[in-house]
């Protein structure tokens, strides 16, 4: 039987021959993404704003009834909740945004969590109140500069990976790619503003970790051509690199793609933000490693004969005594 191949064997297309508009597009994306945010800013969720959360414990169930009580408190009109398991099956931990001022108004965010929690056990008479207090904006915001700089140290730690790995070259690639990756995924949620929690934090995340791995199969694949290749121009070769590793890309993408899709189109609304995210990060993953991590090593002045060891006058007189030209 014959085997499926998405990708010929003798696929030779010139990447590398746009890489400088395709260059200058991802700057101005960059740039554009960069100022989405700073003037509108990003729609921060529960975990990152503050809010009020309750706490309850379902004592007649097995589990707790997540799905509805998201639709339930999401009726209420406080906006959209937060749900989660908290310490067992039967518990809950539910958090809705305040609305402005209620935080400074005695008493007022706790109504609303005291009217959650009505609601809850109208519905649910089994619910049993294990708490209701307020998640200030401040801690909130401590808990934001937290994930901001996770994010940091794994795009430096990345850096820090391949610069040891491959060379210094390569590390500055890869960082510069991851960075186009974030600030796209960033401005994407500041102009849509779809809602921004941990949730998006942990797509993030995952983004890195695809963006960095097709980068990382590029580069390894680069490194062997050059190699194989010393006097090949630095541009073919990259062009080489990328449609030898062409096939397990699109390989890679349907499958993920194929899972996403259904998520997209008919999951749950908690979790369209974070399947967007992911989403959109394949297809910016793959096209940085094209056009952001390769043409970088050019510009940054690699050739096929960058790191040839160098030889030494003893390495010389070594090689002369073998009798060797």
């Amino acid at each position: 039987m014959k085997l499926l191949k998405l990708v010929p064997d003798d696929t030779n297309i010139k990447f590398l021959k746009l890489r400088i508009p395709f260059f200058v597009v991802s700057i101005i994306l960059i740039a554009g993404s960069w100022a989405a945010v700073l003037t509108q800013g990003l729609n921060f969720g529960v975990d990152f704003a503050g809010g009020q959360e309750v706490r309850l414990t379902f004592e007649q169930r097995e589990q707790a009834p997540i799905p509805s009580l998201r639709e339930l408190v999401e009726g209420l009109g406080y906006g959209e909740p937060v749900v989660q398991e908290f310490g067992g099956p039967k518990s809950v931990s539910i958090r809705v945004p305040l609305p402005e001022g209620a935080e400074e108004t005695p008493g007022a965010a706790t109504e609303i969590g005291n009217k959650v929690i009505a609601a809850i056990v109208k519905q649910y008479p089994d619910a049993r109140k294990d708490g209701n207090d307020t998640v200030s904006g401040k801690v909130a915001g401590e808990f934001r500069n937290q994930a901001i700089l996770a994010l940091l140290a794994a795009m430096a730690a990345v850096a820090v990976y391949i610069w040891v790995r491959f060379e210094w070259q390569f590390g500055v690639g890869a960082l510069f790619a991851l960075f186009h990756d974030v600030s796209l995924t960033l401005g994407m949620f500041a102009l849509t503003q779809m809602e921004f929690g941990l949730q998006i934090v942990a797509a993030i995340l995952a983004i890195i970790g695809y963006s960095l791995n097709d980068t990382i199969v590029v580069y390894d694949r680069i490194r062997e051509n050059l190699k194989k290749f010393r006097k090949m121009p630095l541009a073919e070769l990259l062009d080489l690199s990328v449609n030898e590793t062409l096939a397990r890309t699109i390989m890679t993408s349907l499958t993920l793609f194929v899972a996403l899709i259904p998520l997209l189109v008919f999951g749950p609304p908690s979790l369209f933000g974070m399947v967007a995210a992911i989403t959109v990060g394949l297809f910016i993953g793959t096209y940085s490693s094209i056009y952001m991590a390769g043409p970088l090593l050019i510009w940054m002045g690699v050739t096929s004969t960058s790191f040839v060891p160098t030889e030494n006058a003893a390495d010389r007189q070594e090689r002369i005594a073998r009798g060797e030209a």
